[in-house]
């Protein structure tokens, strides 16, 4: 049996979440980073898991914070992204990035490069349709599409108070940004 540097570095991943409980790890140009979590980050994603999950075809799962290796230099934990319901059942702890449909990030104050900038380059070279952000601070979601080599072609921003819908790959998506938590006042005190 071969075991390559990938599978290695994501064994060490796995390891350092096991002893940080409450960090996300993810490793990012070639570095590993972890990032502490927020009660707003797991409450967005609560709130848009319940929202998703009724709305998803069959055959298809919601997942989250579960490996999808990109390169060698770059491996994302999603917080939500949808996948064929029979991958997702095999429960592994990574998976391939041409399963994913779209992926969602919540930005916390110490990812908004990753999440903006980073994830958006590396996730459209991945081929993944559509990247959405959710971003508590500044009170808005992105949606992205049409990926291509420098990035997605395609944006829009929608401010917090109302109604979304995203075509995706898996038809089209809404979601109420209503009541989805907003704190202006967290990123300066990272």
């Amino acid at each position: 049996m071969v075991i390559s540097d990938l599978d290695r570095l994501h064994s060490q991943l796995s390891r350092l979440e096991d002893q940080f409980p409450g960090y996300t790890t993810e490793i990012v140009e070639g570095n590993i980073v972890m990032s502490p979590v927020r009660p707003y980050h797991l409450e967005t994603i609560v709130a848009l898991w319940t929202e998703l999950k009724p709305q998803l075809p069959d055959g298809l799962a919601l997942m989250g914070g579960v490996s999808i290796p990109i390169d060698a230099e770059f491996e994302f934990c999603p917080d939500l992204a949808v996948i064929p319901a029979v991958e997702k059942d095999k429960n592994l702890t990574h998976y391939s990035p041409e399963l994913v449909e779209f992926a969602a990030e919540v930005v916390s104050p110490t990812s908004v490069r990753n999440d903006y900038e980073v994830k958006n380059t590396r996730y459209a070279r991945a081929g993944i349709p559509v990247y959405l952000i959710f971003d508590p601070y500044q009170a808005h979601c992105v949606t992205l599409w049409n990926p291509g080599p420098e990035g997605y072609r395609g944006r829009d921003t929608f401010p917090y108070g109302g109604t979304v819908s995203v075509d995706t790959p898996v038809g089209k998506l809404s979601f109420d940004t209503t009541a989805l938590p907003v704190d202006r006042g967290t990123a300066d005190r990272a």
